[in-house]
């Protein structure tokens, strides 16, 4: 059973203690390929070490993450554009608006939005989106974006059965990780009504461990979880599961 987690950020500090061994946890249960989301300048070195690291497993993306738009936000762009310019990267990630922490750059998160979507259709890279309490706002840079070379992940996703049916219509998978476990997640009342073929699965580790994990650490291994409870609500052995999501990545990252 080959499983992949699309969305983790390994070289997070809080993994310095036993990064080595978290990740071969994870292998040994069967995660085999990890999706490495950027945030900043200051995590590039850290992202291209876990890739010499682990070359077989690791797939870097490379993007300004909405929380780190700031005043200089045009010269960590001109970052992205750097490297995306240097070197192969998987997709452009993750990227989009946050509203949760700070609702006075809105403006210049969604410039930096639409100007990622902008570099990953020259590049011809899937976009991989950060989504908090602003889904009207993303949706609308994607309508004024949309194309047939416009397609993606929809990180975390936590919106409604009516939001998940939007974002799939602009050619995204829908990614579902330790949120759908939790009681109050409320996508575990829908999911099952998505067709597989729209859905991949992720960690989005350390943060959102799934259940019975939860406001503990999380780590790629904990996927299994993600994938029992999408098992539970589908009907389906998680076996076809991790085969129909990985697939749905393969078409993604082309990898």
């Amino acid at each position: 059973m080959i499983i992949t987690d699309t969305h983790t950020h390994l070289y997070s500090e809080a993994f310095d203690s036993e990064r080595d061994d978290m990740i071969q946890r994870a292998i040994n249960a069967g995660v085999t390929r990890f999706f490495i989301p950027a945030i900043d300048s200051q995590y590039t070195p850290a992202m291209l070490q876990l890739e010499k690291d682990y070359p077989e497993n690791i797939f870097l993306m490379m993007g300004l993450h909405p929380t780190s738009v700031k005043e200089n936000y045009m010269e960590e762009l001109a970052h992205v554009e750097d490297m995306l310019a240097t070197r192969p990267f998987y997709a452009v990630g993750e990227i989009g608006i946050d509203l949760y922490w700070d609702k006075s750059t809105l403006e210049i998160q969604k410039k930096a939005f639409k100007r990622q979507i902008q570099l990953a259709k020259k590049y011809k890279l899937p976009i991989v989106i950060h989504c908090r309490e602003a889904f009207d706002e993303i949706f609308e840079v994607l309508e004024s974006e949309k194309s047939d070379d416009l397609f993606g992940i929809f990180h975390c996703f936590t919106g409604t059965k009516e939001q998940a049916h939007r974002a799939i219509s602009f050619n995204m998978k829908l990614g579902i990780g330790g949120v759908v476990t939790f009681k109050n997640g409320k996508i575990d009342q829908f999911i099952n009504e998505i067709d597989l073929n729209h859905i991949v699965l992720e960690t989005d580790s350390p943060y959102l461990a799934p259940k019975p994990y939860r406001g503990k650490r999380n780590e790629s291994s904990y996927i299994v979880k993600v994938l029992d409870k999408l098992s539970e609500l589908y009907n389906i052995p998680k076996e076809r599961i991790a085969e129909i999501t990985t697939q749905n990545s393969h078409k993604i990252f082309k990898v």
